[in-house]
Protein backbone atom coordinates (compact mmCIF):
# COMPACT_ATOMS: atom_id res chain seq x y z
CA UNK A 1 0.00 0.00 0.00
CA UNK A 2 1.50 3.13 -0.62
CA UNK A 3 3.01 5.93 1.89
CA UNK A 4 -0.08 8.28 0.70
CA UNK A 5 -3.08 6.10 0.51
CA UNK A 6 -6.33 7.94 -0.04
CA UNK A 7 -9.70 6.62 0.56
CA UNK A 8 -10.84 3.92 -1.88
CA UNK A 9 -14.30 3.95 -2.65
CA UNK A 10 -15.66 0.86 -4.29
CA UNK A 11 -19.27 0.51 -5.95
CA UNK A 12 -20.86 -2.43 -5.93
CA UNK A 13 -19.99 -2.74 -9.96
CA UNK A 14 -16.42 -2.40 -9.33
CA UNK A 15 -16.12 -4.60 -6.03
CA UNK A 16 -14.05 -7.11 -7.84
CA UNK A 17 -11.72 -5.06 -9.71
CA UNK A 18 -11.21 -2.91 -6.32
CA UNK A 19 -10.52 -6.09 -4.38
CA UNK A 20 -8.69 -8.01 -7.06
CA UNK A 21 -10.72 -11.17 -6.21
CA UNK A 22 -13.34 -13.44 -7.90
CA UNK A 23 -17.07 -13.79 -6.79
CA UNK A 24 -17.20 -15.56 -3.22
CA UNK A 25 -19.59 -18.25 -2.74
CA UNK A 26 -22.84 -16.94 -3.23
CA UNK A 27 -21.80 -14.73 -6.28
CA UNK A 28 -20.52 -11.57 -5.02
CA UNK A 29 -16.98 -10.51 -2.84
CA UNK A 30 -17.59 -9.36 0.45
CA UNK A 31 -16.92 -5.82 0.24
CA UNK A 32 -14.79 -4.69 3.55
CA UNK A 33 -13.96 -1.39 4.18
CA UNK A 34 -11.00 -0.53 6.68
CA UNK A 35 -11.17 2.80 8.85
CA UNK A 36 -8.04 3.31 10.02
CA UNK A 37 -5.20 5.57 10.43
CA UNK A 38 -2.80 6.55 6.68
CA UNK A 39 0.95 6.15 6.69
CA UNK A 40 0.93 10.02 6.88
CA UNK A 41 2.95 9.77 10.29
CA UNK A 42 3.98 6.61 10.74
CA UNK A 43 2.45 4.47 14.00
CA UNK A 44 1.90 1.06 15.06
CA UNK A 45 -1.87 1.27 14.08
CA UNK A 46 -1.02 2.71 10.37
CA UNK A 47 1.36 0.33 9.84
CA UNK A 48 -0.79 -2.58 11.09
CA UNK A 49 -3.43 -1.28 8.84
CA UNK A 50 -1.34 -0.81 5.97
CA UNK A 51 -0.42 -4.46 6.60
CA UNK A 52 -3.53 -5.65 6.76
CA UNK A 53 -5.07 -4.14 3.57
CA UNK A 54 -2.28 -5.14 1.42
CA UNK A 55 -3.12 -8.84 2.64
CA UNK A 56 -6.45 -8.56 2.55
CA UNK A 57 -6.66 -7.52 -1.42
CA UNK A 58 -5.15 -10.89 -2.10
CA UNK A 59 -7.78 -12.78 -0.64
CA UNK A 60 -10.33 -13.58 -3.89
CA UNK A 61 -13.62 -13.43 -1.55
CA UNK A 62 -12.74 -9.73 -0.78
CA UNK A 63 -13.33 -6.13 -1.95
CA UNK A 64 -11.42 -3.81 -0.17
CA UNK A 65 -11.63 0.04 0.39
CA UNK A 66 -10.21 2.15 2.60
CA UNK A 67 -10.96 5.36 4.25
CA UNK A 68 -8.30 7.06 6.12
CA UNK A 69 -9.08 8.46 9.71
CA UNK A 70 -6.28 11.09 9.25
CA UNK A 71 -7.05 12.51 5.36
CA UNK A 72 -4.71 14.83 3.38
CA UNK A 73 -6.36 17.81 2.72
CA UNK A 74 -6.31 18.92 -1.23
CA UNK A 75 -3.39 21.34 -2.74
CA UNK A 76 -3.05 24.18 -0.31
CA UNK A 77 -5.39 23.27 2.11
CA UNK A 78 -3.03 21.37 3.84
CA UNK A 79 -1.67 24.72 5.23
CA UNK A 80 -4.85 24.75 7.38
CA UNK A 81 -3.74 21.10 9.32
CA UNK A 82 -0.94 22.94 10.16
CA UNK A 83 -2.65 25.31 12.62
CA UNK A 84 -3.40 23.80 15.92
CA UNK A 85 -7.23 23.35 16.23
CA UNK A 86 -8.43 24.00 13.11
CA UNK A 87 -6.19 20.67 12.04
CA UNK A 88 -8.75 18.63 13.46
CA UNK A 89 -12.14 20.56 12.69
CA UNK A 90 -10.81 20.31 8.90
CA UNK A 91 -9.77 17.23 8.98
CA UNK A 92 -12.72 15.61 10.54
CA UNK A 93 -14.99 17.24 8.00
CA UNK A 94 -12.60 15.61 5.42
CA UNK A 95 -12.83 12.75 7.23
CA UNK A 96 -16.75 12.39 7.76
CA UNK A 97 -17.20 13.39 4.30
CA UNK A 98 -15.29 10.08 3.19
CA UNK A 99 -17.43 8.39 5.18
CA UNK A 100 -20.54 9.46 4.12
CA UNK A 101 -19.79 9.37 0.61
CA UNK A 102 -17.69 5.31 1.21
CA UNK A 103 -19.59 3.88 3.70
CA UNK A 104 -22.91 2.47 1.95
CA UNK A 105 -20.50 0.76 -1.02
CA UNK A 106 -19.41 -1.96 1.42
CA UNK A 107 -20.97 -4.91 3.63
CA UNK A 108 -18.40 -4.82 6.60
CA UNK A 109 -16.46 -1.69 8.21
CA UNK A 110 -13.65 -2.44 9.95
CA UNK A 111 -12.47 0.13 12.40
CA UNK A 112 -9.14 0.50 14.00
CA UNK A 113 -9.02 2.04 17.53
CA UNK A 114 -7.15 4.04 20.15
CA UNK A 115 -8.26 5.59 22.92
CA UNK A 116 -9.27 8.67 24.82
CA UNK A 117 -10.39 12.08 22.10
CA UNK A 118 -8.93 9.67 19.52
CA UNK A 119 -11.64 7.14 20.12
CA UNK A 120 -14.66 9.98 19.78
CA UNK A 121 -13.14 11.92 16.53
CA UNK A 122 -12.56 8.41 14.99
CA UNK A 123 -14.04 4.96 15.83
CA UNK A 124 -17.56 6.67 17.37
CA UNK A 125 -18.12 8.47 14.06
CA UNK A 126 -17.55 5.67 11.55
CA UNK A 127 -19.43 2.86 13.80
CA UNK A 128 -22.48 5.15 14.42
CA UNK A 129 -22.59 5.51 10.59
CA UNK A 130 -21.93 2.47 9.60
CA UNK A 131 -24.55 1.44 11.86
CA UNK A 132 -26.72 3.82 10.52
CA UNK A 133 -26.01 2.76 6.86
CA UNK A 134 -26.89 -0.95 8.44
CA UNK A 135 -23.40 -2.47 8.02
CA UNK A 136 -21.92 -4.84 9.99
CA UNK A 137 -19.18 -3.32 11.87
CA UNK A 138 -16.00 -4.58 13.50
CA UNK A 139 -14.44 -2.57 16.01
CA UNK A 140 -10.69 -3.43 16.36
CA UNK A 141 -9.20 -2.23 19.39
CA UNK A 142 -5.39 -1.82 19.91
CA UNK A 143 -4.77 0.45 22.63
CA UNK A 144 -3.00 -0.98 25.63
CA UNK A 145 -4.43 2.09 27.66
CA UNK A 146 -7.95 0.67 26.85
CA UNK A 147 -8.91 -0.30 31.31
CA UNK A 148 -8.07 3.35 31.92
CA UNK A 149 -10.21 4.04 29.06
CA UNK A 150 -13.42 2.09 29.90
CA UNK A 151 -13.28 3.04 33.38
CA UNK A 152 -13.01 7.04 32.66
CA UNK A 153 -14.53 7.70 29.83
CA UNK A 154 -17.07 4.23 29.98
CA UNK A 155 -20.63 6.52 29.51
CA UNK A 156 -19.24 7.58 25.98
CA UNK A 157 -16.89 4.28 25.50
CA UNK A 158 -18.93 1.30 26.04
CA UNK A 159 -22.17 2.04 24.35
CA UNK A 160 -20.39 2.85 21.39
CA UNK A 161 -18.75 -0.31 21.55
CA UNK A 162 -22.05 -2.30 22.34
CA UNK A 163 -22.85 -1.02 18.88
CA UNK A 164 -20.09 -3.35 17.07
CA UNK A 165 -20.57 -6.66 16.18
CA UNK A 166 -17.84 -7.80 16.55
CA UNK A 167 -14.66 -6.70 19.15
CA UNK A 168 -11.24 -7.65 17.59
CA UNK A 169 -8.27 -6.99 20.26
CA UNK A 170 -4.93 -7.94 19.80
CA UNK A 171 -3.75 -9.42 22.64
CA UNK A 172 -5.21 -11.79 25.16
CA UNK A 173 -4.35 -9.16 27.51
CA UNK A 174 -6.48 -6.48 25.96
CA UNK A 175 -9.14 -9.40 25.84
CA UNK A 176 -8.89 -9.77 29.84
CA UNK A 177 -9.56 -5.90 29.79
CA UNK A 178 -12.84 -5.73 28.41
CA UNK A 179 -13.92 -9.46 29.59
CA UNK A 180 -13.64 -7.47 32.84
CA UNK A 181 -15.40 -4.58 31.65
CA UNK A 182 -18.57 -7.29 30.52
CA UNK A 183 -17.34 -7.33 26.58
CA UNK A 184 -16.74 -10.25 25.05
CA UNK A 185 -13.77 -9.93 22.21
CA UNK A 186 -12.05 -12.43 19.54
CA UNK A 187 -8.01 -11.70 19.48
CA UNK A 188 -6.59 -11.69 16.24
CA UNK A 189 -2.55 -10.74 16.31
CA UNK A 190 -0.76 -8.40 14.47
CA UNK A 191 0.90 -9.23 11.40
CA UNK A 192 4.94 -9.19 11.02
CA UNK A 193 6.03 -8.63 6.89
CA UNK A 194 8.98 -11.39 6.93
CA UNK A 195 9.80 -9.57 3.48
CA UNK A 196 10.64 -6.67 4.84
CA UNK A 197 12.17 -7.96 8.26
CA UNK A 198 15.39 -10.01 7.49
CA UNK A 199 16.57 -12.02 10.91
CA UNK A 200 20.43 -12.12 11.11
CA UNK A 201 21.97 -14.24 13.29
CA UNK A 202 24.36 -13.06 15.60
CA UNK A 203 27.21 -14.96 16.90
CA UNK A 204 29.07 -12.46 19.50
CA UNK A 205 26.81 -9.29 20.31
CA UNK A 206 28.75 -5.90 20.17
CA UNK A 207 26.97 -3.34 22.63
CA UNK A 208 25.11 -1.77 19.91
CA UNK A 209 21.70 -0.64 21.63
CA UNK A 210 18.20 0.74 19.71
CA UNK A 211 14.73 2.06 21.20
CA UNK A 212 12.47 2.83 18.67
CA UNK A 213 9.52 4.15 20.69
CA UNK A 214 7.29 7.19 20.54
CA UNK A 215 9.05 9.78 23.30
CA UNK A 216 6.15 10.13 25.32
CA UNK A 217 5.56 9.25 28.77
CA UNK A 218 3.75 6.18 28.40
CA UNK A 219 6.96 4.41 27.19
CA UNK A 220 9.20 5.68 29.19
CA UNK A 221 12.33 6.57 27.25
CA UNK A 222 13.80 7.73 30.25
CA UNK A 223 14.21 4.00 31.69
CA UNK A 224 16.49 3.23 28.63
CA UNK A 225 18.79 6.53 28.81
CA UNK A 226 18.82 5.48 32.54
CA UNK A 227 19.93 1.92 31.92
CA UNK A 228 22.27 2.67 29.11
CA UNK A 229 24.30 5.02 31.85
CA UNK A 230 24.54 2.17 34.08
CA UNK A 231 25.63 -0.26 30.55
CA UNK A 232 28.30 2.58 29.69
CA UNK A 233 30.26 1.80 32.78
CA UNK A 234 30.94 -1.44 32.06
CA UNK A 235 31.35 -1.28 28.06
CA UNK A 236 32.20 2.36 27.89
CA UNK A 237 32.24 1.87 23.83
CA UNK A 238 28.69 1.26 24.18
CA UNK A 239 26.06 2.94 21.62
CA UNK A 240 22.59 3.93 21.60
CA UNK A 241 19.98 4.85 18.90
CA UNK A 242 17.22 6.41 19.84
CA UNK A 243 14.23 6.70 16.95
CA UNK A 244 10.91 8.56 17.43
CA UNK A 245 9.62 11.52 18.23
CA UNK A 246 6.87 13.06 20.28
CA UNK A 247 6.38 15.72 23.18
CA UNK A 248 9.15 14.24 25.44
CA UNK A 249 12.23 14.53 22.86
CA UNK A 250 13.63 17.81 24.75
CA UNK A 251 13.59 16.41 28.17
CA UNK A 252 14.90 13.65 26.92
CA UNK A 253 17.58 14.96 25.35
CA UNK A 254 18.53 17.20 28.27
CA UNK A 255 18.36 13.60 30.81
CA UNK A 256 20.93 11.94 28.09
CA UNK A 257 23.31 14.93 28.74
CA UNK A 258 22.86 15.35 32.69
CA UNK A 259 23.18 11.51 32.46
CA UNK A 260 26.58 12.23 30.99
CA UNK A 261 26.07 9.60 28.01
CA UNK A 262 28.57 9.33 25.47
CA UNK A 263 27.48 7.57 21.84
CA UNK A 264 24.33 8.04 21.75
CA UNK A 265 21.85 9.73 19.06
CA UNK A 266 18.09 10.77 18.57
CA UNK A 267 17.75 10.54 14.89
CA UNK A 268 14.28 11.02 15.09
CA UNK A 269 11.25 9.39 13.38
CA UNK A 270 12.25 7.11 11.12
CA UNK A 271 9.80 6.02 8.29
CA UNK A 272 8.78 1.96 7.93
CA UNK A 273 10.90 1.50 4.86
CA UNK A 274 13.90 2.54 6.76
CA UNK A 275 13.07 0.47 10.00
CA UNK A 276 14.63 -2.54 8.74
CA UNK A 277 18.01 -1.28 8.28
CA UNK A 278 18.12 0.11 11.87
CA UNK A 279 17.30 -2.69 13.65
CA UNK A 280 20.08 -4.90 11.23
CA UNK A 281 22.57 -2.26 12.38
CA UNK A 282 21.66 -2.74 16.42
CA UNK A 283 22.38 -5.67 17.92
CA UNK A 284 20.33 -5.33 21.19
CA UNK A 285 16.76 -3.87 21.27
CA UNK A 286 15.51 -2.18 24.76
CA UNK A 287 11.88 -0.78 25.51
CA UNK A 288 10.95 0.38 28.77
CA UNK A 289 7.13 1.14 28.38
CA UNK A 290 5.04 2.19 31.56
CA UNK A 291 1.66 1.57 29.50
CA UNK A 292 1.42 -0.94 26.60
CA UNK A 293 -0.88 -3.29 24.14
CA UNK A 294 0.92 -5.66 22.01
CA UNK A 295 4.14 -3.52 20.47
CA UNK A 296 4.63 -4.50 16.94
CA UNK A 297 8.57 -2.70 17.28
CA UNK A 298 8.62 -6.13 19.49
CA UNK A 299 7.86 -8.15 16.71
CA UNK A 300 10.36 -6.58 14.40
CA UNK A 301 13.12 -7.36 16.42
CA UNK A 302 12.22 -11.01 16.89
CA UNK A 303 12.07 -10.85 13.17
CA UNK A 304 15.35 -8.98 12.87
CA UNK A 305 17.02 -11.66 15.39
CA UNK A 306 16.97 -8.94 18.17
CA UNK A 307 17.74 -9.90 21.62
CA UNK A 308 15.04 -8.39 23.61
CA UNK A 309 15.03 -6.41 26.91
CA UNK A 310 11.50 -4.77 28.51
CA UNK A 311 9.42 -4.25 30.66
CA UNK A 312 6.51 -6.19 31.82
CA UNK A 313 4.11 -3.21 30.85
CA UNK A 314 0.03 -4.71 29.94
CA UNK A 315 0.26 -7.08 26.96
CA UNK A 316 3.87 -7.56 26.65
CA UNK A 317 4.09 -10.80 28.92
CA UNK A 318 1.84 -12.52 26.84
CA UNK A 319 4.30 -12.01 23.26
CA UNK A 320 7.84 -12.35 25.22
CA UNK A 321 8.24 -15.59 27.58
CA UNK A 322 11.09 -14.01 29.92
CA UNK A 323 14.00 -16.60 29.18
CA UNK A 324 12.74 -18.15 26.28
CA UNK A 325 11.91 -15.45 24.03
CA UNK A 326 13.20 -12.24 25.78
CA UNK A 327 14.46 -10.89 29.07
CA UNK A 328 11.71 -9.03 31.10
CA UNK A 329 11.93 -6.49 34.10
CA UNK A 330 9.42 -4.73 36.53
CA UNK A 331 8.66 -0.99 34.97
CA UNK A 332 10.62 1.81 35.78
CA UNK A 333 13.56 -0.60 36.85
CA UNK A 334 16.37 1.12 34.64
CA UNK A 335 18.82 -1.34 36.81
CA UNK A 336 16.95 -4.28 36.05
CA UNK A 337 17.06 -3.51 32.82
CA UNK A 338 20.74 -2.84 32.28
CA UNK A 339 21.40 -6.09 34.18
CA UNK A 340 19.98 -7.79 31.79
CA UNK A 341 21.66 -6.14 28.90
CA UNK A 342 24.94 -6.92 30.19
CA UNK A 343 23.80 -10.82 30.53
CA UNK A 344 23.11 -10.62 26.88
CA UNK A 345 26.33 -9.24 25.88
CA UNK A 346 28.15 -11.89 27.86
CA UNK A 347 26.13 -14.76 27.76
CA UNK A 348 26.24 -15.64 23.71
CA UNK A 349 24.55 -19.37 24.22
CA UNK A 350 21.44 -17.40 25.96
CA UNK A 351 21.35 -14.88 22.83
CA UNK A 352 21.22 -17.54 20.34
CA UNK A 353 18.46 -19.58 22.46
CA UNK A 354 16.01 -16.49 22.42
CA UNK A 355 16.59 -15.07 18.83
CA UNK A 356 15.89 -18.68 17.46
CA UNK A 357 12.44 -19.33 19.80
CA UNK A 358 11.03 -15.50 18.87
CA UNK A 359 11.75 -15.94 15.19
CA UNK A 360 10.49 -19.34 15.42
CA UNK A 361 7.00 -17.86 17.41
CA UNK A 362 6.71 -15.00 15.31
CA UNK A 363 6.56 -17.08 11.98
CA UNK A 364 3.99 -19.38 13.75
CA UNK A 365 1.87 -16.85 15.22
CA UNK A 366 2.27 -13.50 13.12
CA UNK A 367 2.70 -14.82 9.48
CA UNK A 368 0.68 -12.46 7.40
CA UNK A 369 -1.08 -15.15 5.71
CA UNK A 370 -2.27 -16.88 9.07
CA UNK A 371 -3.30 -13.49 10.29
CA UNK A 372 -5.51 -12.89 7.03
CA UNK A 373 -7.36 -15.87 7.20
CA UNK A 374 -8.61 -15.02 10.71
CA UNK A 375 -9.98 -11.45 9.99
CA UNK A 376 -11.06 -13.27 7.01
CA UNK A 377 -13.37 -15.78 8.98
CA UNK A 378 -14.30 -12.68 11.02
CA UNK A 379 -16.05 -11.16 8.23
CA UNK A 380 -17.52 -14.71 6.98
CA UNK A 381 -19.31 -14.88 9.94
CA UNK A 382 -20.60 -11.51 9.98
CA UNK A 383 -22.03 -11.40 6.56
CA UNK A 384 -23.48 -14.37 5.85
CA UNK A 385 -26.62 -15.29 8.13
CA UNK A 386 -27.64 -11.68 6.22
CA UNK A 387 -26.70 -13.16 2.62
CA UNK A 388 -28.39 -16.68 3.72
CA UNK A 389 -31.48 -14.75 4.93
CA UNK A 390 -31.73 -12.54 1.66
CA UNK A 391 -31.23 -15.86 -0.48
CA UNK A 392 -34.60 -17.31 0.93
CA UNK A 393 -36.68 -14.17 0.52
Amino acid sequence: MPMKMRDRCVSNGSAATQGRGIEASDGHPIRVCLVAPALVVPGGQAIQAARLYRGLRQIPALAVGFVPTNPRLPGMLQLLQRIRYVRTIVTSVRYLWSLFRCLPDYDVVHVFSASYWSFILCPTPAILLAKWFRKKVVLNYRSGEAEDHLRRWATSAIPVIRRADALVVSSNYLGEVFARAGLPTRTIANIVDFDQFQFRARASLRPVFLSNRHLEDLYNVACVLRAFALIQRIYPEARLVVAGDGSQRQPLVRLAAELGLKHYEFVGRVPPDRMPSLLDAADVYLNAPNIDNMPGSILEAFASGLPVVTTDAGGIPHIVRHGETGLIVSRGDHEGMAAAAVRLLEDPSLVRRLTSSALDECRRRYAPQAVVREWLSVYQGLVAPSRSAASRR
